[in-house]
């Protein structure tokens, strides 16, 4: 017999995983963080502040991303079409996102035309024009945005894990782009003052690109223009509080043919030293598709297309979440062997054949990751907002590669609880009750939504 391919192709040897030396400098009262990469056509810029999702007021979550949405409705100097142009002739767009920690926009263009882009980022950041009109309309179409979201399952029951993990009167106890309540009752001046309060500070510039033909101190203090309101403090991290007991939250879905599952708890922040055994810990039981939980939810018991465990860090807090979508018939079941999964991980800790999948994975995860500029730029945040050293990233591969059974297995015990442990179910609740009831795994109690 004929084959067109005799021998099964070998793997080439992996290219040396280098992170570019990190360049720091104080500019205008603002800090730029940046990294060398020579040669390289695209260059990548963001204006990092202090303005995320946690400085939000309770009763405003989700300002700050529909502010995110309404900065490109047009500047003091150019209308929306007109700044549109502006990016267009440059062949490029900017991204704006937040998260719990930080504000941030972002340009990719050739390295020539990054001082025009980093122009264009400072004016629409530091002198949106937030006409009341455009932020009631972004406003408008991010409410509905968020109603179509929350009719899927999943949204609300993330919002009760959230708020049983760190109470609802805590800003981090809601959800991170608000609801669709919220969003929908904020007013244009909610959103203007967000902008006023919070986005004054100079901030940081990231740039990752070929910095011989990059002027850093010009284009920081083009970034840093307008910047006058001295940093804010940010606070420590907040105390990673475990609980002793188990309970069950019901979230009635009626009629549903699945139920949704969010099982979480606390965790340390991300700065933490335990960050890389405490992690790979959590590829092992749930963050790979071979992992524990989804061998044995999906392989062998066949109730679930895929279950997760994962680590959600952020700077000053942080929880375990896992997640999946089960059968109804199998709610109560799929419930009992996730916990069961969880606790022994927690007791018995990992074995070394699953380590080394875990380590190899997650190494090979950041030679493939960092191949952009945006990738440096990202990680390059990471430093910045978790205060992490110059030479994190450069060591990262080497400490996922040489974390040992014993160290992976201490850091699992000592921040994985299968006994202090919410289990949210959202399905239908007069299907799945007794059920639930019947796992002795703790109280059900309904949600309060």
């Amino acid at each position: 017999m004929t084959t067109l391919v005799p021998e099964r192709p070998r793997p080439g040897t992996p290219r040396p995983y280098r992170f570019p030396t990190v360049v720091r400098r104080s500019v205008a009262g603002g800090e730029v963080v940046a990294a060398d990469l020579p040669g390289h056509p695209l260059a990548v810029a963001t204006l990092l502040l202090d303005a995320g999702a946690g400085r939000e007021s309770l009763g405003t979550e989700g300002v700050a991303e529909v502010l995110a949405k309404a900065i490109e409705e047009g500047t003091t100097a150019r209308s929306a079409a007109e700044y549109a142009v502006a990016l267009e002739s440059l062949g490029t767009d900017l991204a704006v996102s937040v998260d719990w920690d930080s504000f941030s926009a972002t340009v990719q263009v050739p390295v020539a035309s990054l001082p025009a882009a980093v122009e264009l980022v400072a004016e629409a950041v530091r002198r949106p024009r937030l006409d009341p009109g455009d932020v009631a309309r972004v406003r408008d179409d991010e409410a509905e945005s968020l109603r179509q979201h929350w009719a899927n399952p999943g949204p609300r029951a993330d919002a009760v894990l959230r708020a049983d993990l760190f109470g609802a009167g805590a800003r981090h106890g809601r959800p991170l782009s608000g609801d669709p309540l919220s969003v929908a009752g904020l007013a244009p001046e909610d959103v203007s003052g967000f902008h006023a309060a919070w986005c004054g500070t100079a901030g940081t510039l990231l740039v990752a690109g070929d910095l011989s033909r990059v002027d850093l101190d010009a284009l920081a203090a083009v970034a840093f223009a307008g910047g006058t309101t001295p940093a804010f403090e940010r606070g420590g991290p907040l105390p990673a509080e475990r609980r002793t007991t188990r309970r069950i939250v019901l979230v009635d879905r009626p009629g549903s043919v699945q139920s949704t599952l969010r099982l979480g708890h606390t965790a340390p922040h991300r700065a933490h030293p335990d960050y890389v055994p405490m992690t790979l810990g959590a590829i092992v039981l749930g963050g790979a598709f071979t992992s524990r939980l989804n061998h044995l939810l999906r392989e062998v018991r066949g109730y679930t297309y895929g279950i997760r465990a994962e680590y959600g860090l952020s700077r000053r807090f942080g929880r375990f979440v896992v997640s999946a979508g089960v059968q109804t018939a199998v709610t109560a079941a799929a419930l009992v062997d996730a916990v069961g999964e969880i606790a022994r991980t927690q007791e018995t800790g990992v074995t070394e054949p699953e380590l080394a999948v875990a380590r190899d994975w997650r190494a090979g995860q950041l030679s493939v990751g960092l191949q952009t500029p945006r990738a440096y730029a990202s990680a390059l945040s990471t430093l910045v907002v978790h205060d992490l050293p110059d030479d994190y990233h450069a060591r990262l591969r080497e400490s996922l590669l040489a974390a040992t059974v014993e160290e992976v297995s201490a850091a699992t015990a000592a921040h994985l609880t299968a006994e202090g442990i919410t289990l949210v179910v959202e399905g239908d609740a007069a299907a799945i009750r007794a059920d639930l009831e019947a796992t002795g795994l703790g109280e059900v109690v309904d949600a309060a939504v």
